[in-house]
Protein backbone atom coordinates (compact mmCIF):
# COMPACT_ATOMS: atom_id res chain seq x y z
CA UNK A 1 0.00 0.00 0.00
CA UNK A 2 1.09 3.54 -0.73
CA UNK A 3 1.19 5.37 2.24
CA UNK A 4 2.39 9.09 0.22
CA UNK A 5 2.09 10.65 -2.48
CA UNK A 6 5.33 9.51 -3.17
CA UNK A 7 5.38 5.28 -4.30
CA UNK A 8 6.87 3.05 -1.56
CA UNK A 9 10.49 2.76 -2.79
CA UNK A 10 12.06 -0.72 -3.96
CA UNK A 11 15.02 -0.03 -1.90
CA UNK A 12 15.76 2.34 1.01
CA UNK A 13 19.46 2.26 1.95
CA UNK A 14 20.42 3.17 5.45
CA UNK A 15 24.01 1.90 5.33
CA UNK A 16 26.33 0.56 2.98
CA UNK A 17 25.87 -2.88 4.62
CA UNK A 18 21.81 -2.31 5.70
CA UNK A 19 18.76 -1.43 3.75
CA UNK A 20 15.00 -1.98 3.35
CA UNK A 21 13.86 -3.72 0.39
CA UNK A 22 9.87 -3.56 -0.76
CA UNK A 23 8.33 -6.66 0.19
CA UNK A 24 7.23 -8.89 -3.02
CA UNK A 25 7.02 -12.34 -1.86
CA UNK A 26 8.24 -14.68 1.02
CA UNK A 27 11.52 -15.47 1.59
CA UNK A 28 12.19 -18.89 2.62
CA UNK A 29 13.98 -18.20 5.85
CA UNK A 30 11.06 -15.90 7.22
CA UNK A 31 9.11 -18.75 7.85
CA UNK A 32 11.91 -20.21 10.21
CA UNK A 33 11.64 -16.56 12.00
CA UNK A 34 8.39 -17.20 12.81
CA UNK A 35 8.54 -20.78 13.97
CA UNK A 36 10.93 -19.75 16.32
CA UNK A 37 10.10 -20.26 20.14
CA UNK A 38 11.86 -17.25 20.96
CA UNK A 39 10.84 -14.91 17.89
CA UNK A 40 6.75 -16.22 18.98
CA UNK A 41 7.84 -15.00 22.48
CA UNK A 42 8.50 -11.61 21.86
CA UNK A 43 5.70 -10.77 18.99
CA UNK A 44 2.63 -13.49 20.78
CA UNK A 45 0.88 -13.49 23.42
CA UNK A 46 -2.71 -14.98 22.31
CA UNK A 47 -2.56 -17.80 18.92
CA UNK A 48 1.25 -18.37 19.23
CA UNK A 49 1.62 -21.46 17.46
CA UNK A 50 4.45 -21.33 14.93
CA UNK A 51 3.32 -19.95 11.57
CA UNK A 52 2.88 -22.08 8.69
CA UNK A 53 3.18 -20.78 5.04
CA UNK A 54 -0.55 -20.17 5.10
CA UNK A 55 -0.36 -18.10 8.24
CA UNK A 56 2.55 -16.13 7.65
CA UNK A 57 1.19 -15.34 4.09
CA UNK A 58 -1.69 -13.90 5.52
CA UNK A 59 0.12 -11.64 8.07
CA UNK A 60 2.19 -10.38 5.36
CA UNK A 61 -0.75 -9.88 2.94
CA UNK A 62 -2.53 -8.21 5.82
CA UNK A 63 0.67 -5.65 6.50
CA UNK A 64 1.19 -4.99 2.89
CA UNK A 65 -2.38 -3.98 2.49
CA UNK A 66 -2.48 -1.77 5.56
CA UNK A 67 1.24 -0.09 5.55
CA UNK A 68 4.14 0.08 3.50
CA UNK A 69 6.15 -3.52 4.23
CA UNK A 70 9.92 -3.78 3.72
CA UNK A 71 12.43 -7.17 4.29
CA UNK A 72 15.42 -5.61 6.66
CA UNK A 73 18.57 -6.97 4.66
CA UNK A 74 22.35 -7.01 5.76
CA UNK A 75 25.31 -7.86 3.62
CA UNK A 76 26.13 -11.73 4.69
CA UNK A 77 29.18 -12.76 2.60
CA UNK A 78 29.30 -10.44 0.28
CA UNK A 79 25.47 -9.97 -0.80
CA UNK A 80 22.51 -8.84 1.04
CA UNK A 81 20.30 -11.25 2.98
CA UNK A 82 17.05 -10.50 4.80
CA UNK A 83 17.29 -11.17 8.49
CA UNK A 84 13.91 -9.81 9.37
CA UNK A 85 10.72 -7.35 8.51
CA UNK A 86 9.10 -4.38 9.05
CA UNK A 87 5.87 -2.40 8.21
CA UNK A 88 5.25 1.46 8.42
CA UNK A 89 1.10 1.58 8.93
CA UNK A 90 -0.60 4.80 9.91
CA UNK A 91 -1.09 3.27 13.60
CA UNK A 92 1.46 1.03 14.09
CA UNK A 93 5.54 0.13 13.23
CA UNK A 94 5.71 -3.82 14.00
CA UNK A 95 9.30 -4.72 13.24
CA UNK A 96 10.76 -8.55 13.59
CA UNK A 97 14.84 -9.20 13.39
CA UNK A 98 14.06 -12.75 12.56
CA UNK A 99 17.77 -13.90 12.30
CA UNK A 100 18.76 -13.88 16.30
CA UNK A 101 22.62 -13.20 15.36
CA UNK A 102 21.60 -9.24 14.35
CA UNK A 103 19.70 -8.71 17.64
CA UNK A 104 21.12 -6.64 19.90
CA UNK A 105 23.30 -4.27 17.58
CA UNK A 106 21.79 -1.65 16.28
CA UNK A 107 19.70 -2.29 13.67
CA UNK A 108 16.62 -2.21 14.72
CA UNK A 109 16.93 0.81 15.85
CA UNK A 110 18.60 1.99 12.95
CA UNK A 111 15.68 0.90 10.67
CA UNK A 112 12.98 2.43 13.50
CA UNK A 113 14.61 5.75 12.71
CA UNK A 114 14.69 5.74 8.88
CA UNK A 115 11.14 4.70 8.91
CA UNK A 116 10.20 7.80 11.31
CA UNK A 117 11.86 10.07 9.11
CA UNK A 118 10.30 8.74 6.14
CA UNK A 119 7.17 8.98 8.21
CA UNK A 120 7.41 12.93 8.70
CA UNK A 121 9.19 13.86 5.67
CA UNK A 122 5.70 12.65 4.33
CA UNK A 123 3.29 14.20 6.78
CA UNK A 124 2.68 11.85 9.43
CA UNK A 125 2.09 13.46 12.84
CA UNK A 126 2.61 10.77 14.95
CA UNK A 127 4.19 7.60 14.75
CA UNK A 128 2.24 4.53 16.80
CA UNK A 129 3.52 1.09 17.76
CA UNK A 130 0.18 -0.69 18.85
CA UNK A 131 2.52 -2.83 21.82
CA UNK A 132 5.15 -3.88 22.82
CA UNK A 133 5.18 -6.46 25.89
CA UNK A 134 6.77 -5.64 29.39
CA UNK A 135 9.16 -8.52 29.11
CA UNK A 136 10.82 -7.45 25.41
CA UNK A 137 13.52 -5.08 26.62
CA UNK A 138 15.23 -5.36 23.31
CA UNK A 139 11.87 -3.71 21.62
CA UNK A 140 11.50 -1.49 24.06
CA UNK A 141 15.32 -0.35 24.26
CA UNK A 142 15.56 0.06 20.85
CA UNK A 143 12.35 2.62 20.27
CA UNK A 144 12.84 4.30 23.26
CA UNK A 145 16.68 5.13 21.32
CA UNK A 146 14.45 6.90 18.75
CA UNK A 147 12.52 9.25 21.03
CA UNK A 148 9.70 7.01 21.48
CA UNK A 149 7.93 6.93 24.71
CA UNK A 150 5.51 4.79 26.39
CA UNK A 151 1.67 6.13 25.80
CA UNK A 152 -0.78 3.44 27.02
CA UNK A 153 -0.72 0.50 28.86
CA UNK A 154 -2.22 -2.91 26.93
CA UNK A 155 -3.06 -5.91 28.33
CA UNK A 156 0.79 -7.21 28.34
CA UNK A 157 2.54 -4.47 27.84
CA UNK A 158 2.67 -0.76 26.80
CA UNK A 159 1.71 1.72 23.22
CA UNK A 160 4.83 3.61 22.30
CA UNK A 161 4.39 7.05 20.28
CA UNK A 162 6.59 9.35 18.52
CA UNK A 163 5.05 12.81 17.72
CA UNK A 164 6.50 15.13 15.54
CA UNK A 165 7.89 17.70 18.20
CA UNK A 166 9.59 14.49 19.81
CA UNK A 167 11.03 13.79 16.57
CA UNK A 168 12.12 17.08 15.74
CA UNK A 169 13.88 17.54 19.38
CA UNK A 170 15.07 14.44 18.87
CA UNK A 171 16.76 15.03 15.02
CA UNK A 172 18.11 18.28 16.93
CA UNK A 173 20.04 16.47 19.62
CA UNK A 174 21.48 13.85 16.94
CA UNK A 175 22.64 16.82 14.99
CA UNK A 176 23.86 18.46 17.85
CA UNK A 177 25.42 15.71 19.43
CA UNK A 178 27.30 14.65 15.46
CA UNK A 179 28.82 17.88 15.12
CA UNK A 180 30.40 18.12 18.28
CA UNK A 181 31.77 14.74 17.38
CA UNK A 182 33.11 16.22 14.00
CA UNK A 183 34.90 18.43 15.93
CA UNK A 184 32.28 21.38 14.93
CA UNK A 185 30.55 21.93 17.63
CA UNK A 186 30.96 24.15 20.25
Amino acid sequence: MDLFKEKQPEILNLSHSLRLRKFQHSVPQALAWYQSAETLRLVCRQNCEPFDMVRLKRMYQYLEQHGELYYIESVINGSFKAIGDVALCPRDLPIVIGDPTYRGNGIGSHVIWALSCRAFTHGMTVVNVEDIYDDNIGSQRAFQKCGFSEDKKTKFGHSYRLTIEQYNRKKFVNRSLNSIDSGSGA
